[in-house]
């Protein structure tokens, strides 16, 4: 094995992430090693990218039936995915798994010191007081488009020069929609986002803003900045990634084609850049660029992600836990549109706020969480 390769582990080689991942190692042949990969359920993708990539370890996390790797070292579990994220070979973990699940993983991770390219928000928005620690200096780069920008704006800046995150955000499908014709919206009219191609929970979130809840979060952790200094605008085109407001008046911005690809290799190659398999924006075919204020009257979830962030503690986690039930729940047709955030704040001023003092003790928060959020799901319908 060509040490003088980058060694990857890729957590959650099946969804869309974890493909532009694929594409950007495949790009790349001389520079990447796909060492180790995990999926979920979808054996038979992860056999398919076992093939082509022939990596040296396999994880199922959840596994419905035995699979066979001849080739690999076969992981199985959670305890499989921290098996995969501190192997010593590894030199860069990529999580691209979503929720809850990539906790314990990201955590192991930073305490063994790995480099980490993180697409993975619930991590840090749940356990960012105990992970954020653990890391040094640039040891974790952000994989979200929004994150990768800011962290690019930042780059050469003094901490105290920031003044003001701008995140921006697509506005997700019903942006324009009014209050009364957002209780009908279906989960299927919802997975059709305007600009980014993305899982089906991720793409749930972008439509509630809750997506962009716990990008707040995640920025105030990621960047050390107060949720009054973090703020959101919709920004249609998406081809303005965010931008960084410094004390001097000058504004910083991240701009390129809304495809993971390039925030995916940056975080791979930092502080390297490196060509990419991205076509590049054609500024002459630019017509316009538009930026509005989100209406949290309509999208509660965004405000609700404030709230929580506020409040600190294992608030953040209660949070999530009650989102990941709730967008599931609108997915399967068992709630409406507003019903989510309904489910969410009630959960969240349900469950008293703690300290947070471990993973095992999140774990346990998020359990009783989703058992809340869950029976007032049966409730209400």
């Amino acid at each position: 094995m060509a040490r003088d390769k980058i060694h990857i582990a890729l957590l959650g080689g099946t969804g869309s992430i974890g493909a532009s991942t694929l594409s950007v190692i495949q790009k790349h042949p001389d520079l990447f090693e796909l060492t180790a990969v995990s999926a979920h359920t979808n054996t038979a993708r992860l056999q398919e990218i076992a093939r082509e990539f022939h990596p040296s370890h396999v994880c199922l996390s959840a596994p419905e039936k035995p699979a066979s790797f001849p080739d690999a070292t076969m992981h199985a579990g959670q305890s499989g995915l921290v098996e995969l994220a501190t192997l010593p070979e590894i030199d860069i973990v990529v999580v691209a798994v979503v929720g809850f699940a990539a906790l314990r993983p990201v955590f192991a991770a930073a305490k063994a010191g790995k480099q980490i390219a993180c697409a993975n928000k619930e991590a840090l928005v749940c356990a960012g007081d105990l992970i954020i620690p653990e890391l040094s200096r640039n040891q974790l780069i952000p994989v979200d488009s929004e994150h990768s920008a800011i962290f690019q704006c930042l780059e050469g800046e003094q901490p105290a020069a920031f003044k003001r995150i701008w995140l921006t955000c697509s506005g997700g499908p019903f942006r324009t929609y009014a209050a009364c014709d957002l209780a009908n919206v279906t989960a299927k009219e919802a997975l059709k986002h305007p600009t980014w191609q993305m899982g089906d929970k991720i793409t749930i979130d972008s439509a509630t803003l809750m997506n962009k809840g716990l990008e707040v979060i995640e920025a105030h952790h990621l960047f050390q900045a107060s949720y009054d200094a973090i703020s959101v605008l919709i920004h249609p085109e998406s081809l303005i990634h965010s931008m960084v407001e410094f004390q001097d008046g000058s504004v910083k911005a991240q701009a390129g084609p809304p495809d993971m690809r390039i925030p995916i290799q940056y975080a791979l190659t930092y502080p390297a850049r490196i060509p990419s398999p991205v076509e590049p924006l054609d500024f002459y075919s630019i017509k316009d660029l538009h930026f509005l204020p989100p209406n949290m009257n309509n999208f509660r979830c965004l405000e609700i992600a404030y709230d929580a962030g506020r409040r600190g503690g294992t608030a953040p986690c209660i949070m999530n836990a009650a989102n990941e039930v709730a967008n599931k729940a609108y997915r399967d047709g068992l709630i409406g549109f507003l019903t989510v955030s309904t489910v969410i704040e009630k959960t969240l001023n349900a469950i008293p706020t703690e300290t947070i003092t471990s993973i095992e003790q999140l774990e346990k928060v998020d359990e009783t969480s989703r058992a809340y959020a869950t029976r007032l799901i049966k409730e209400l319908t």
